[in-house]
Parts: structure tokens; C-alpha cells; sequence
């Protein structure tokens, strides 16, 4: 992240590790990056907490590896969404430090965290009503892993076999936050919203016949929850969703940590 990165940059030149060039050549890259096609926002970490991602559907190789290049300087995980499989190996023939998920269409690489770190962390659980909801869903917990997050997938526990959610009861009482992505109708998310006490975030998604509108039934059925505790992102929109589970489980994890530090443990 810029912040670690700055940290770190500033305690190697007052220990004589670097010189002032080298911090000059940091710093001479915040608060943005001018590209001349984009302006690379190297502060969003300080401002956000989470490193600027890039949209790829409509950006040709060249300009995500720019983007890339210029943000993998200051240190940040690299996130990139919606890339097909041709544009992604032209990337990573470049960028073998790249990492291609098809299925939910994402590049990443990610940052410095330690693997122990993230395993203590409460996680960000991932649930999708159908197995044809399951790219949106990688979409949501791919982002989730990137931005620093623990991730359970619970996929094809829809309602329509409810039994198979049902049976999850027990690791559902663990998470921070669950995204709950669905077609068809939609119905998932109310249900789980009223087995658990932490927030649901409702990812509609296109899959569906034709009453299903592409996606615009179940978005009606999830803003209409019966359950409350249910916020709803776009159609489709995994990232989104991913996202705002990061932010969530930030908190709900600088809690915990509270929590434990004040009563003693660790």
C-alpha cells in the first residue's frame, strides 16, 4: 500500500539506507500520475485505505499495463476487473507477477500481507444462489482477497434447495459480512439476512429467464427484502459488492482487535 510504502521509504532515508533522489522519485508520483489517456490516483490509499482499481472492459493491454506499471511503483496491490482471457495473457506476458482469474474476469496481484495476518481475520463470506451466479461471486470475493480480506465461498445454496443453506448455519455465525449474489428471482439474500445479525450485501445478477429482465427482477425482489439489514448493489456489480465487504470487515476486525486487546488476549 502507498502509505506502508511511504513509511517505509521515509525510515530507509533517515537510517542512510536511500537517498533523496530516490524519495524525491517517490514522491514526485503523489498525489497523481498523468498518463496523458489517465490520471493514476496514487493517494487513494491515504485518502481510502484501498489503492485505485481499474475498470479493463473497455481499455486495450497497453493502457492497463501503463496503469499497472505506473501504480505497481508506489507498491499497491493491483486489481484490475472485467478483462477477457487474451487481453489478460498479453498483461501478464509482461507483468509475470500478474495473477488471471477467469472466471470472474480479474487480474490482481496482492499486496504485502501476510498470509497469518489474514487468517485471523473475520471474514468476508461469499454465498451464490446458483452455480451460474458463481462469476459474479468470484468477481466479489476476488476483490475481497485483493483489498486484504479473509473469503469463504458457500456457492449453490439458493432457495430453491434450501436444505443446502440451512446445513451452513454454524460457519454463517462466523463471518463480518456476506455477499449474496442471485438471479432468477432474487430471494437469496432475504433469507440468509434472516438467519444471521451481521450485514448482507444483495448482488443481483443477469442469470435468468426472460420475466427476470436480465437482472432487473431480482435487483426489485432484493431492494424490496423483506429481512432488514440488506443493501443492494448493481447488476452484476461483484467488485462493488467486494468492496464495500472489504470496508465492513475493516471495521468489524479493528473491533475484534479492540475488543481483545482491552480484555487482555490476544
Amino acid at each position: 500500500m502507498t502509505m506502508e510504502r511511504l513509511i517505509e521509504i521515509l525510515h530507509a532515508y533517515k537510517k542512510g539506507a536511500t537517498d533523496l533522489d530516490q524519495v524525491l522519485d517517490f514522491l514526485r508520483r503523489l498525489p497523481f500520475e498523468n498518463l496523458g489517456f489517465a490520471r493514476v490516483d496514487h493517494h487513494r490509499p491515504l485518502r481510502r485505505g484501498y489503492p485505485e482499481v481499474v475498470y479493463g472492459e473497455d481499455k486495450d493491454a497497453s493502457q492497463i499495463l501503463h496503469i499497472l506499471q505506473a501504480m505497481a511503483a508506489t507498491g499497491t496491490p493491483l486489481l484490475v476487473t472485467r478483462v477477457h482471457e487474451e487481453k489478460a495473457a498479453q498483461i501478464c506476458a509482461a507483468m509475470p507477477d500478474m495473477q488471471y482469474e477467469p472466471k470472474a474476469r480479474v487480474l490482481y496481484k496482492k499486496g504485502p500481507i501476510s498470509e497469518h495476518a489474514v487468517a485471523q481475520r473475520l471474514p468476508v463470506q461469499v454465498l451464490s444462489a446458483g452455480s451460474s451466479d458463481i462469476p459474479v461471486a468470484e468477481e466479489a470475493a476476488v476483490t475481497a482477497e485483493v483489498l486484504g480480506q479473509k473469503v469463504q465461498r458457500f456457492y449453490d445454496v439458493g432457495v430453491a434447495g434450501l436444505h443446502r443453506l440451512l446445513h451452513l448455519l454454524d460457519e454463517l455465525s462466523k463471518a463480518a459480512v456476506y455477499v449474496v449474489v442471485a438471479g432468477m428471482e432474487g430471494a437469496l439474500p432475504s433469507v440468509v439476512a434472516g438467519l444471521v445479525k451481521r450485514p448482507v450485501i444483495a448482488v443481483p445478477t443477469s442469470i435468468g429467464y426472460g420475466a427476470s429482465f436480465r437482472g432487473l427482477a431480482p435487483l426489485l425482489g432484493m431492494l424490496n427484502s423483506c429481512a432488514p439489514g440488506v443493501a443492494v448493489v448493481n447488476i452484476d456489480n461483484g467488485f462493488g459488492a467486494g468492496y464495500l465487504a472489504s470496508m465492513i470487515a475493516d471495521m468489524a476486525n479493528a473491533w475484534k482487535h479492540e475488543d481483545s486487546a482491552g480484555s487482555g488476549t490476544s
